[in-house]
């Protein structure tokens, strides 16, 4: 079987209602079952007042996708991530995280959080390439059986307007 080639790059675009059961499909083709969303959780997320959900188009089609949010405090979370498997080792997922870190900052958040599977080593390696630290466990976080790693950055300030 041979995966189709995109022709053209992805371009970063506001979340519409209608996107949603594109985005549910696609979080249950990026993570096993038990790890990926229900549809009523992803929805919860997304709909959650300061959530931000970013989608990569290509060709008209959504490959990717990042919901990221404010807790109470004003500290920034990655929701989750997810980039479809043909559309992965060209820079959308860092495109993705870049934006929502920026959208983040711009709301006035000094840091960002996220959750990965301690066992997800291809995770790990991308939020350390962009600047997340390890800063705790959550023993079997994942299927009551697979500890997550609490990662953080710490975010620059927005540009000041002159």
């Amino acid at each position: 079987m041979t995966m189709s080639v995109q022709s053209t790059r992805p371009v970063l675009r506001d979340y519409r209602s209608s996107d949603l059961e594109e985005l549910w499909r696609i979080d249950g083709e990026c993570f096993a079952e038990g790890i990926s969303y229900s549809r009523r959780e992803l929805e919860f997320y997304i709909r959650r007042p300061r959530a931000i959900t970013l989608v990569a188009e290509a060709d008209a089609k959504i490959v990717g996708f990042i919901v990221a949010d404010q807790d109470r405090r004003g500290n920034g979370h990655i929701v989750t991530i997810d980039v479809l498997p043909h559309a992965r080792r060209g820079g959308l997922g860092s495109t993705l995280m870049t934006a929502a870190e920026q959208r983040l900052s711009a709301a006035g958040a000094k840091r960002v959080y996220l959750e990965t599977a301690v066992d997800n080593s291809a995770a790990l390696a991308f939020y350390k390439r962009h600047g997340y630290s390890v800063v705790g466990t959550i023993p079997r976080y994942y299927l009551e059986s697979i500890d997550a790693l609490v990662m953080e950055k710490s975010l620059a300030a927005p540009p000041a307007d002159k």
